[in-house]
C-alpha cells in the first residue's frame, strides 16, 4: 500500500497497519478508506488552504459533506467518506497527535432503506418438485449449495467455512460459525443431511475429501471459491426469475421471507440468521406488509 501524507505532517501507513491488524478491517475497506482520505486532502487544500491537520474544523468536515451532496454522491459513500475521516482523527486522538475530533457528532445523510429482493415461494418449492436424479459431482455439489443456502439461510462465506465436523446427522444440526467468530446452531431436516451424507460419499469415492475438513470442495478437492457459489445461484435463479439480482444473499432473504410468511416467530428467525439484533431481522415484516397491501389493493370489494 503506497504512502500517504497528510498535509505533510503524518505518515498514514500506521493508521492503515492499525485498521487491519487492530480494527480487522478488510484490505477493501482499508484500500477504500486511503482514497477517502486522499480526496478530504485535496479538498481541504483546495478550497481552504488547510495544510495541517490540527486547522481541520467541524465546519470544513461538514463543508466537504456538503460538496459531496452537491455533486450528486450516494448517501451510503458519503457516510463511508465521513467514517474515514472520523477513525483517521480517532486514531490522530488515540495517538496523542491531536486534541479533538472535528467529525464527531457529525449528523450523516441518511440512507433509504431498501426492502429485501427474494425469490417468492413458489419458484423455490418448484426446484425441488422439478428436480432431476444428479448424474454428477459438479451437479451434486450445485444442488447441494442451492438448498443449504434456501434452507438455513447461511451466507455465502458461512456456507464456504462449512466443515464435514460441523454436521451433527443424529441432532439434525448445522453449527455455523458467522460474523465476529460467533457460532449458531441451526436446524436442518432430514432430507437435507440424506444430500450432505451421499455428497460426503461420493467425495470419499472420487478422493475429493479436504485435508482441511470443509464441507464442499471443488472438482481439485480445495475449499469452493465464492465465484464459483455465485455463478451456481445466479444459473439457477435466472430460470425461476427475471429479476436482475439473483445473488447468494437473495436465497437467504427468500429463506427469511418464506419462514416469516409462514408464521415464524421474528426471534426465532433472527437466531438462524446470526443477527445481533432484531432491528436488522424487522426489515422483513416489510416485504410481508407490502405483499398484504397488494392482496388487499386487489382483492376487497371497495378497492375495485
Amino acid at each position: 500500500m503506497r504512502k500517504i501524507l497528510f498535509f505533510y505532517a503524518v505518515n498514514f501507513d500506521s493508521f492503515f497497519t492499525y485498521l487491519i491488524s487492530e480494527k480487522r478491517c478488510s484490505t477493501h475497506t482499508t484500500e477504500a478508506y486511503q482514497s477517502d482520505l486522499t480526496q478530504f486532502i485535496a479538498f481541504c487544500k483546495a478550497n481552504f488552504e488547510v495544510e495541517s491537520f490540527t486547522g481541520v474544523t467541524p465546519t470544513l468536515v461538514r463543508s466537504w459533506m456538503a460538496s459531496l451532496m452537491e455533486s450528486g454522491a450516494k448517501p451510503s459513500s458519503i457516510q463511508r467518506k465521513i467514517s474515514a475521516i472520523n477513525s483517521a482523527f480517532r486514531f490522530l486522538l488515540k495517538t496523542k497527535q491531536v486534541s479533538s475530533n472535528p467529525a464527531k457528532g457529525l449528523k450523516k445523510p441518511k440512507i433509504p432503506k431498501r426492502l429485501p429482493q427474494y425469490i417468492e415461494q413458489a419458484p423455490m418449492l418448484k426446484f425441488y418438485t422439478d428436480e432431476q436424479a444428479v448424474q454428477d459431482f459438479p451437479s451434486l455439489r450445485s444442488d447441494l449449495i442451492i438448498k443449504l443456502l434456501y434452507e438455513t439461510g447461511i451466507r455465502r462465506s458461512e456456507l464456504i467455512g462449512l466443515m464435514e465436523k460441523n454436521i451433527d446427522f443424529s441432532a439434525q444440526t448445522i453449527r455455523v460459525l458467522g460474523k465476529r467468530n460467533k457460532t449458531r446452531i441451526i436446524p436442518v431436516g432430514r432430507p437435507i443431511l440424506d444430500l450432505v451424507k451421499h455428497f460426503m460419499q461420493e467425495k470419499s469415492r472420487l478422493n475429493l475429501s479436504s485435508v482441511e475438513g470443509n464441507l464442499l470442495v471443488s472438482d481439485k478437492g480445495r475449499k469452493i471459491s465464492n465465484s464459483l457459489v455465485y455463478q451456481t445461484v445466479k444459473s439457477y435463479l435466472s430460470t425461476v426469475t427475471t429479476q436482475t439480482k439473483r445473488s447468494p444473499h437473495i436465497l437467504r432473504h427468500s429463506f427469511a421471507t418464506h419462514m416469516l410468511n409462514n408464521g415464524a416467530d421474528l426471534n426465532v428467525i433472527k437466531e438462524l440468521l446470526g443477527h445481533s439484533n432484531l432491528a436488522a431481522t424487522q426489515v422483513y415484516t416489510h416485504n410481508s406488509i407490502e405483499k398484504l397491501k397488494g392482496v388487499h389493493k386487489l382483492m376487497h370489494p371497495r378497492n375495485k
